[in-house]
């Protein structure tokens, strides 16, 4: 193994992409780590909003992944202007993965996933930090990714509603939080469908922690 993939696999956090019935659902912990495991800040925002169709979340170095995000919501938005229309989904990982791939010699050390609902409609792509790109229904990043795939792997089937949806995402943070060292502090949940971009307050996440319980 490559000091640069031991590095990838190694570093500190969970994020977890699905897809459901009516769009996408992004989910991670809050965790950010510095120096192996010391815990830098315990309420970082992982899931980043590109536009209002499509949004990405972060694993590893915070600076290089941000600065992505900068660079695709710039495009995104030359898209926009250019062309009255939201760029498509896969053009963004495209994107994404032409940034990455270029930078290999000094690799920007990030692991994203992109998703979101354009005309084709919801869709999730994970892009590594070399550019690799790959779509799929279901995806987890980060250290604590093993053990959020035990729970997408048994829980997740085709066209859930966005309440499952939620339900699985949440279960999927958490039981890394409980079980990895590098994830932790909470978990932020957002689903994006053809009417924008949502993000989850602490209430509406206590109850879904509450009927994942069984107290609801």
């Amino acid at each position: 193994m490559s000091q640069l993939e031991n590095n990838k696999i190694l570093h500190g956090t969970t994020t977890v992409g699905l897809i459901y019935d009516e769009g996408v659902i992004l989910s991670s912990d809050t965790r950010a780590i510095a120096g192996g495991y010391f815990i830098a800040h315990q309420n970082v925002k992982k899931i980043l909003k590109i536009d209002d169709h499509v949004g990405m979340t972060i694993a590893g170095g915070v600076a290089d992944a941000q600065n992505v995000a900068d660079m695709i919501r710039y495009h995104a938005n030359n898209y926009r202007l250019s062309n009255g229309a939201p760029i498509p989904i896969k053009s963004a990982a495209n994107l994404i993965s032409n940034i990455l791939f270029s930078s290999r010699l000094y690799p920007l050390f990030c692991d994203i996933l992109v998703g979101g609902y354009d005309k084709s409609g919801p869709q999730i792509f994970n892009i590594d930090l070399f550019g690799s790109v790959s779509q799929a229904k279901f995806v987890s990043t980060g250290s604590g990714s093993p053990v959020a795939y035990g729970i997408l792997e048994s829980s997740y089937k085709p066209g859930i509603s966005l309440i499952d949806g939620q339900k699985i995402a949440f279960n999927a943070i958490t039981a890394a939080i409980s079980r990895n060292a590098g994830t932790g502090n909470g978990c932020d949940i957002v689903y994006i469908t053809r009417e924008g971009f949502f993000e989850l307050n602490e209430s509406e996440k206590q109850k879904i922690s509450k009927k994942i319980s069984g107290s609801a």
